[in-house]
C-alpha cells in the first residue's frame, strides 16, 4: 500500500503515512458495487485564460461563483458531486441510491446548470456539459475527515470526451442517455463524431431543452402493446365510481414501477369520461420533489383548464372564491400578487388559504359534474402538495372520486385517515402475458417458445415484457414489424433493457444491506437456491437469517417455493438476479462464489454434481479447482454420452489449467487432459479443435522434452487428419507414429496408431492393406493385455476396429468375413450399451446390408442410428449414416428421400471437416439428381467430385466417381461413348488395384454392355 501524496509505502494498520504525516485514505470495498448511473462532466471554457493574470484569491473569486452554480443545479435533481476539478465536476445520478429516472434527472441538471452559469451575467464565464448513462463502479474513499462517493470506468471517460467535444453553454449526450432520456427532453442528432481515445466515430447529440410531455404521456408513446387484463382491479375501481352518489370515493393504485399502474389508471378514467365524467389529472415529478406546491400547480392548472374549455360556464371558477383564496390560487400558479393582505399572512396561513381554495375549486367542479381526480406517482410528491392532497383526498364531498398511484415505498402516511381502498397491482397472470405478447411478437406459434422465456424472464411485468421486447428489436435479433416478427437467429441471453435497470436496482436499494447480502449469495447460486446451502454461505443466526428472508419474500425478491419435496427459493423473475449478480464488483463476485465452492465441497449431497463445482470455481478464480471439476464435469458428460457438453468442460479445464503457475507437472496434465478429451471432440464432430488439440499436445510434450506423450499426441492428430486432411497425409503419419510407438513400447497407444494407419489406408482406397492393420489391433485388442490408452472406454476401439474391417471386407466383396465381423460389433455394442457404440454398429450393419444388395433392411438400420446419433449429439457419424441411408433411398427407388438426405449429409460432412464424407454424399446426391432428370447438374456433381477425390488421393471414391459418371453420361454420340468407356475402364483400373471386387464386377458388366456386339448408344 502506498501514500497518495509522498508514493512511500505504508502499512495497511498505519492511520497516516510514517514518511510525510498525510492521512491514509482507503477505498471501503464492502461498499464498492456496480451501478448503471448517468455521469454528467461540466467545465468553464479556457479557465486557464481567464484566471492566468490574476491572484490566487481573485482567481477562486472569478470561478466560485460558476461552481457553486453547478453544485446547485445537480444537488436540485438529486445528483452527487464526486468530484471537483478546479473549473468544473463531475457528478453521477442514480447512486449511491438507485433511481429508474437518472438520466431524465442528469438532462434537467444539465439544463439547470447552464442556466445559472449564465444568470450570473458574467460574459467570461461559458460551460460545456457532457452526459453519458453506463455501468460504473461507486466506492467510498474515507479519510480521517470525510467520505467522498467516486465513480470509476470507462463510461466516465465518455463523459468526459463529451464535455470536451460540446460547445460554449452546449450539452451533449451519448446515445446511451439519448435513449433513456428521449420525451422527457428534446434532442438534435449531430451525427458521429470522433472522440478522443475511442477506435470508432460515436453518435453524439445535443441536448435542446426540457419537454412539456407528461411521464405518462412518454410512456405511452413508446407503448407497442395494447391494454390486457386487470378484470379484477377494474372492478374495484367500478365499484368506487358507483359509490360517489354517496359521498368522495378515493383509491390507491399500488404497484412497483412497470406493473402497469397509470395505464390501468387511464383506460379506465377514458371509461370514466366517455359516461360524461370530468377529469382532474396531474403528475408527480421526480424533476419537481423540491420545488413546493409543483404538483398542486397541476392539479390547480387541470381544473382551471378544463372549466376554460368548458362552453356551459363562461366564468372564471376563481371569482366564486374569496379574495385571500384567490391570492392563494394566484401564489400557486406562480402568478404576481400586488395584495397587502396577502403579504401580511404568515407561511401557515398562506397554507391554510392554499389548502381551502383547492378544496373549493375541486367541489365546485365535483358538483356540476361527477369528477375523477387523478394524481400519478404520488411517491414524488412535493412535501407542500402532499399535505393539500391528503385534506382532497379526505373531502365529504359526493360524485368525486380521488384517483391515486404510488409505487409501495412512496404510499402516503395519511391514506388511512382518507378511507382510501387500496388497490395492490399485481404481475399480469401468463394468458394475458402471452396475450400481450401475441399483439407485441405476432400469433405465430414459430415464437411460441421465445413467448415462454420472456414471461418466465420478466414475470409478466407489462413494462419488462415491452422493454425485452423493443431491445430484442433494436437489437436485430427480431425482424420484421410490430404484430408480426420473426426471431433472426437463436437467443442465448435475453438480456436486461438498460431502460428498465435502474427500475429493479431501486428495488433493490429498499433492503438492508444484511438483506441485499442474502440477496447477492442467492443470485450467486442460480435462479433457484437450496435453503439449507444459502444459510450455510451466508453464516448468519438463525433468527437474523429467517429475517432476511421474511423480508425478501415480502419484498417479492426472493420468494419461497411451497413444495414437500425441498426447501428452496427462487427470485420473483431473472433479472432481479441478473442485476443482483451484476451490481457485485468482481471482487465481491469471487469471494462468494469461493465461499459457495467450500460449502458445496463439503456437502456429500453434492459430490456428484462437478458441473456445479466446476462454475463456482470458475467464478470464484480457483483455476486449480476449476481444473480439477471442470475434468470431472467433462468425464460425467462423456459417460453419459453428452459429447458436445463433455468438450465444452474439457475446454473449461484446459483454460483453468493454463492459469495455474507453469510447472512441469502442470504441462504434463495438460497434455494428457487434451489426450482424454480427444474422443469428445471427435463424436461432436468438432474435427478442427480435435486435430488443433492434437498438435497442441504434440507441441507441449516437446517443449518439456517427453517423448512419451509425443508419440501419444502424435497419434491423436494422425487420428483427426484421417476426417480433415488427405489420405496421404494421414497415412505418412500414421506410418512415423507407428514406429515411434512401436519405440516406446505402449500397447495402448501402439493399437490406436495402428487403427489410425488402416482408417489411413482405408480412405486411400488401399484395402488389402488397410484389412491387415485392423487384423494387427483385432487380435491384439481381444488378447490378455489390451489396456486402452486414456480417455478410451473398454472395447471401443475393439468395436470401431471390427466396424471398420466389416466395411473393409464388404468393399472387397467378402461377404461373409463381412457379416460375422459385424455381428462381433453389434454383439459388443449390445454389452457396452453406449450410445456411440449402437451408432457404430448401426452404421456397421447398415453398410453389410447394401453390400448384400438388401437397401431396405440397410435403411431400417441406419434409420435408428441415424435417430440416436442426433439424439446423442454424436455429430461425427451424423453425416456418414445419412449418406449411406441415401444411397438406400436411392437404390430403392426413392429418388426424392434420396436427394434430401443426401443433401443433408453433404452440408453436415462440410460443417464437420469430414472430406470423404463430403465426396461420397456428392457422388450418390448426383445419382439422385440424375434420376430426377436433372442431368447437367448430376455430370458437373460427379465432374467436381472425381477430380476432387484424384487430387486428394482417396482413390476408392475417385473409381466410384467415375463408375457415377458413366452411369449418368448419355451414350448419344461417339464423344459420350468415348468418355464412357474411359471411365469405365479408369475405375476397373483402380478397383483391381485396391481390391474392390465389387465396384470393379459393376464396371465390368456396364463395359461389357457397351461393347456387346449390336450395343445400341
Amino acid at each position: 500500500m502506498h501514500c497518495l501524496t509522498c508514493k512511500s509505502t505504508i502499512d495497511q494498520a498505519d492511520d497516516r503515512c510514517p514518511k510525510c504525516g498525510a492521512a491514509v485514505h482507503r477505498r471501503e470495498d464492502p461498499e464498492s458495487e456496480r451501478r448503471f448511473v448517468t455521469i454528467l462532466r461540466a467545465d468553464v471554457i479556457d479557465s486557464t485564460g481567464l484566471v492566468a493574470e490574476l491572484e490566487p484569491e481573485e482567481a477562486v473569486s472569478r470561478l466560485e461563483p460558476a461552481l457553486a452554480a453547478m453544485r446547485g443545479a445537480v444537488r436540485q435533481f438529486g445528483g452527487i458531486v464526486s468530484k471537483e476539478l478546479g473549473d468544473g465536476l463531475a457528478a453521477v445520478f442514480g447512486a449511491p441510491i438507485a433511481d429508474d429516472n437518472h438520466a431524465p434527472l442528469a438532462c434537467h441538471a444539465a439544463i439547470e446548470l447552464v442556466r445559472r452559469v449564465v444568470g450570473l451575467g458574467d460574459a467570461g464565464l461559458q460551460v460545456r456539459v457532457g452526459l453519458h448513462s453506463g455501468h460504473v463502479v461507486a466506492y467510498m474513499v474515507a479519510s480521517e475527515f470525510s467520505k467522498v462517493y467516486e465513480i470509476g470506468g470507462a463510461a466516465q471517460h465518455l463523459a468526459a470526451r463529451l464535455e470536451g467535444a460540446a460547445e460554449a453553454n452546449q450539452i451533449y449526450a451519448s446515445e446511451a442517455c439519448q435513449k433513456l432520456a428521449e420525451g422527457h427532453v428534446r434532442f438534435d442528432f449531430l451525427g458521429r463524431k470522433a472522440l478522443r481515445g475511442f477506435n470508432e466515430p460515436l453518435p453524439v447529440y445535443r441536448l435542446l431543452g426540457a419537454s412539456d410531455l407528461s411521464s405518462w404521456r412518454v410512456r405511452r408513446a413508446r407503448s407497442v402493446s395494447r391494454f390486457v387484463d386487470r378484470a379484477t382491479e377494474r372492478v374495484l375501481l367500478r365499484r368506487a365510481a358507483e359509490g360517489v352518489a354517496i359521498n368522495r370515493q378515493t383509491v390507491l393504485l399500488m404497484g412497483d414501477a412497470g406493473i402497469g399502474k397509470s395505464r390501468l389508471a387511464h383506460e379506465f378514467v377514458q371509461d370514466l369520461r366517455a359516461s360524461g365524467w370530468r377529469l382532474i389529472d396531474a403528475e408527480c415529478s421526480p424533476n419537481l420533489q423540491g420545488a413546493p406546491y409543483s404538483a398542486l400547480k397541476r392539479v390547480l392548472q387541470s381544473i382551471l383548464d378544463a372549466a376554460a374549455r368548458d362552453p356551459a360556464r363562461a366564468d372564471d371558477l376563481r371569482d366564486a372564491l374569496p379574495a385571500i383564496q384567490q391570492r392563494a390560487v394566484d401564489a400557486v400558479l406562480d402568478l404576481p400578487i400586488s395584495d397587502p393582505q396577502w403579504d401580511e399572512l404568515g407561511p401557515h396561513a398562506r397554507g391554510r388559504a392554499i389548502s381551502d381554495a383547492s378544496c373549493a375549486l375541486v367541489e365546485a367542479v365535483a358538483r356540476r359534474q361527477r369528477t375523477v381526480l387523478l394524481i400519478e406517482d404520488v411517491h414524488w410528491i412535493d412535501r407542500a402538495s402532499d399535505a393539500v392532497v391528503a385534506i382532497l383526498s379526505g373531502l365529504q364531498c359526493p360524485d368525486l372520486l380521488v384517483l391515486l398511484t404510488t409505487r409501495p415505498n412512496g404510499m402516503p402516511v395519511w391514506i388511512a385517515r382518507c378511507q382510501a381502498e387500496i388497490v395492490a397491482i399485481r404481475p399480469l397472470d401468463d394468458d394475458s402475458g402471452r396475450a400481450m405478447l401475441a399483439e407485441m411478437l405476432g400469433p405465430a406459434t414459430s415464437n411460441a417458445d421465445l413467448k415462454n422465456r420472456i414471461i418466465s424472464h420478466t414475470a409478466n411485468v407489462p413494462l419488462f415484457i415491452e422493454e425485452v421486447c423493443r431491445s430484442l428489436k433494436d437489437s436485430g435479433m427480431l425482424l420484421g414489424q410490430w404484430g408480426d416478427l420473426s426471431l433472426a437467429r437463436p437467443i442465448d441471453e435475453l438480456g436486461i433493457p438498460s431502460s428498465i435497470q435502474g427500475v429493479i436496482a431501486a428495488r433493490l436499494d429498499r433492503v438492508s444491506r444484511q438483506e441485499r447480502s442474502l440477496l447477492q449469495i442467492a443470485a450467486a447460486l442460480g435462479p433457484r437456491a437450496n435453503q439449507a446451502m444459502l444459510r450455510k454461505v451466508a453464516a448468519l443466526p438463525e433468527d437474523v437469517f429467517q429475517g432476511c428472508l421474511t423480508a425478501l419474500d415480502r419484498a417479492e425478491l426472493l420468494v419461497r417455493i411451497d413444495s414437500e419435496l425441498e426447501d428452496s427459493l427462487e427470485f420473483r423473475h431473472e433479472m432481479v438476479r441478473q442485476v443482483t449478480y451484476d451490481s457485485m464488483i468482481e471482487k465481491v463476485r469471487e469471494s462468494i462464489h469461493a465461499g459457495i465452492l467450500a460449502a458445496l465441497e463439503t456437502d456429500e449431497a453434492w459430490a456428484d454434481g462437478p458441473d456445479t463445482l466446476c462454475y463456482h470455481a470458475t467464478r470464484a478464480k480457483d483455476w486449480q479447482k476449476a481444473f480439477l471439476h471442470g475434468k470431472g464435469a467433462a468425464l460425467k458428460c462423456f459417460a453419459r454420452s453428452a459429447f458436445a457438453d463433455a468438450a465444452n468442460y474439457f475446454v473449461i479445464a484446459m483454460n483453468s489449467l493454463d492459469k495455474t503457475d507453469l510447472t512441469r507437472s502442470r504441462e504434463a496434465n495438460a497434455i494428457d487432459l487434451r489426450l482424454e478429451a480427444r474422443l469428445a471432440f471427435m463424436a461432436s464432430g468438432q474435427v478442427s479443435e480435435w486435430l488443433d488439440h492434437g498438435k497442441e499436445a504434440e507441441r507441449r510434450a516437446d517443449a518439456i522434452d517427453d517423448i512419451e506423450r509425443k508419440v501419444a499426441a502424435m497419434t491423436v492428430s494422425a487420428a483427426a487428419q484421417n476426417f480433415y486432411g488427405t489420405p496421404a497425409e494421414a497415412v505418412a503419419i500414421s506410418e512415423d507414429v507407428i514406429v515411434l510407438a512401436k519405440k516406446w513400447g505402449n500397447l495402448g497407444w501402439l493399437n490406436a496408431a495402428e487403427y489410425g494407419l488402416g482408417q489411413a489406408y482405408f480412405l486411400a482406397g488401399r484395402y488389402q492393406a488397410a484389412e491387415q492393420a485392423f487384423a494387427r489391433v483385432r487380435i491384439q485388442l481381444k488378447g490378455p493385455d489390451s489396456s486402452p490408452p486414456i480417455g478410451t472406454p473398454p472395447k471401443h476401439t475393439l468395436l470401431l476396429c471390427c466396424m471398420m474391417k466389416s466395411f473393409t471386407h464388404t468393399v472387397m466383396g467378402e461377404l461373409d468375413t463381412a457379416e460375422q465381423l459385424e455381428r462381433e460389433a453389434a454383439a459388443i455394442a449390445e454389452e457396452t450399451g453406449r450410445p456411440y457404440d449402437r451408432v457404430g454398429a448401426a452404421y456397421s450393419g447398415g453398410w453389410l446390408k447394401l453390400g448384400q444388395g438388401d437397401p431396405a433392411a440397410a435403411a431400417a438400420i441406419l434409420e435408428d442410428g441415424f435417430v440416436l446419433a442426433q439424439k446423442h449429439g454424436i455429430r461425427l457419424f451424423v453425416p456418414v449414416l445419412a449418406c449411406h441411408l441415401g444411397i438406400a433411398y436411392l437404390e430403392q427407388g426413392l429418388f426424392d428421400r434420396a436427394r434430401g438426405m443426401l443433401a443433408e449429409a453433404r452440408e453436415e460432412a462440410k460443417a464437420v471437416g469430414y472430406t470423404s464424407a463430403v465426396l461420397r454424399s456428392s457422388i450418390y446426391l448426383a445419382l439422385a439428381t440424375h434420376r430426377l432428370g436433372d442431368v447437367q447438374a448430376a455430370q458437373n456433381m460427379l465432374r467436381e467430385a472425381r477430380n476432387t477425390a484424384r487430387q486428394q488421393g482417396f482413390s476408392g471414391l475417385e473409381a466410384e466417381a467415375l463408375v457415377g459418371e458413366a452411369m449418368v453420361t448419355p451414350a448419344s454420340d461417339e464423344a459420350n461413348r468415348v468418355a464412357v468407356l474411359a471411365a469405365l475402364r479408369a475405375a476397373i483400373a483402380i478397383a483391381s488395384d485396391n481390391g474392390a471386387l465389387p465396384l470393379k464386377q459393376k464396371a465390368e458388366a456396364m463395359l461389357n454392355e457397351m461393347l456387346a456386339p449390336g450395343a445400341t448408344s
